[in-house]
């Protein structure tokens, strides 16, 4: 592929990611063009506006965008203050999106469609690499084809949710029922959960917040049931490291969890393996795979994480490991059937690379399933990515990263004798 071609470089979403992406480029002296699904910036991140993030702004501003944002009166926040997903918007992410250099190049409501090479389908070997990208685009004015040089998909994962079914199952029933995908908001959501019995299943932070948000919810209503299902076999596990996060604020959210499982405000129903939900009037049962069942189960929170979409890339060549749905070379590092660090090795441009030469899953997405992604390991990766792209492929080796350990790090790696956080 021809990095020198006069199509512009194209960036699939609008969050942080992306965000930091057309910041790079715009760094580098690219052209580019950021398409967004949503009608605005961080859409997803209106879902949990409300929560704090574990990570300080410290790890959540990309250097590319510190650098234009400091350029205009942009006043920066404290770096060990810990921002709302509110605030990362507003403080962060729509003073960049509306600097002169990025938002002409932003466009809402544009859907990508398919990715192929142009005129080429993924079976075509012949100039494979020398041909540009071809996108098929939904926008308000109808369907558009445009050309692109490279792709750099960062539309994440926050879009598809895993189904409660511990099997993966997006049963029927699912659907018909009220089932909440997204983290439950006390302000916004005590009339629809005030005395009701509602069970939560997840073990990550998505899940320990929303069963933050329950129990305030239940303080003003005390009939309010909160059912914890974990498909793991102690709630221990899902605690985190406490007092060995080097985050506080991920630290104490797992130690506020357990503190209430202790007093009895959340039941905790452990090693529970949802196989079935089935309707009782206005309420339904939940079984595990083991028989148990929870009856009367009024609202069901499903903060299960989430999976990636690859409908629209079906005509480009992926590398995608088979467990995790990640970039194949970074599955071994972030699988959490392998290891539970927080952290990763510095990884960048090389590690992301798939055969189409020129197509990037970065962010969330390069991920996969796997729930451990901070947003400082994507900035690094567009970084290096961007380097590469505009032919500094000194610079996009040079991949640096450092993340904060979570206290819990450990390996199972067969014939491992190293540590992931070392």
């Amino acid at each position: 592929m021809s990095y020198g071609s006069s199509h512009p470089i194209v960036i699939i979403g609008a969050g942080p990611i992306g965000l930091a992406a057309a910041a790079q480029l715009v760094v580098e002296g690219q052209s580019f063009l950021l398409f967004e699904k949503g009608p605005s910036i961080a859409h997803h991140i209106k879902q949990w506006e409300h929560v704090r993030m574990f990570s300080t702004w410290q790890y959540n501003i990309s250097d590319a965008a510190r650098h234009l944002l400091e350029l205009t009166d942009w006043v920066a926040p404290a770096n060990d203050a810990v921002p709302t997903g509110t605030e990362l918007i507003k403080q962060y992410l729509a003073p960049l999106a509306a600097l002169p250099e990025i938002a002409p190049s932003l466009h809402f409501q544009h859907e990508i469609l398919s990715i192929s090479r142009a005129g080429l389908d993924k079976m075509t070997n012949a100039s494979r690499e020398v041909t540009p990208f071809e996108l098929v685009i939904d926008t308000p004015n109808g369907r558009k084809h445009m050309l692109a040089r490279a792709v750099i998909d960062a539309s994440g994962v926050l879009g598809r949710p895993n189904p409660a079914i511990s099997s993966g199952h997006r049963v029927e029933i699912e659907q018909n029922l009220p089932v909440r995908y997204s983290i439950v908001n006390a302000k916004r959501d005590t009339v629809v959960f005030a005395n009701q019995s509602v069970a939560v299943i997840g073990s990550g932070h998505s899940a320990l917040n929303s069963l933050l948000e329950l129990v305030s919810i239940k303080a003003q209503h005390p009939e309010t049931e909160i059912h914890w299902i974990l498909r793991k076999s102690d709630p221990v596990q899902a605690y985190g490291g406490e007092d060995k996060d080097a985050l506080e604020g991920r630290g104490a959210l797992g130690s506020r969890i357990r503190q209430l499982v202790e007093r009895d405000q959340i039941r905790v129903h452990s090693s529970f393996k949802t196989r079935s939900i089935e309707s009782k009037g206005k309420s339904f049962d939940i079984t595990a795979q083991d028989g148990r069942t929870l009856h009367h189960i009024d609202q069901l929170i499903v903060n299960a994480g989430s999976r990636p979409d690859f409908s629209f890339l079906e005509e480009v060549r992926l590398d995608i490991d088979p467990v995790t749905e990640s970039s194949r070379i970074l599955a071994p590092l972030i699988d959490p059937n392998l290891h539970s660090c927080g952290t990763v090795r510095p990884h960048g441009e090389a590690e992301l690379r798939h055969p189409d030469h020129g197509l990037y899953l970065v962010g969330a997405k390069s991920y996969g399933r796997a729930p451990t992604f901070l947003l400082a390991t994507g900035y690094e990766q567009v970084r290096s990515v961007v380097a590469f792209l505009v032919g500094d492929e000194a610079r996009a080796k040079q991949v640096k990263l450092s993340l904060p350990e979570t206290g819990v790090c450990k390996v199972s790696l067969p014939q491992s004798s190293t540590s992931c956080c070392s």
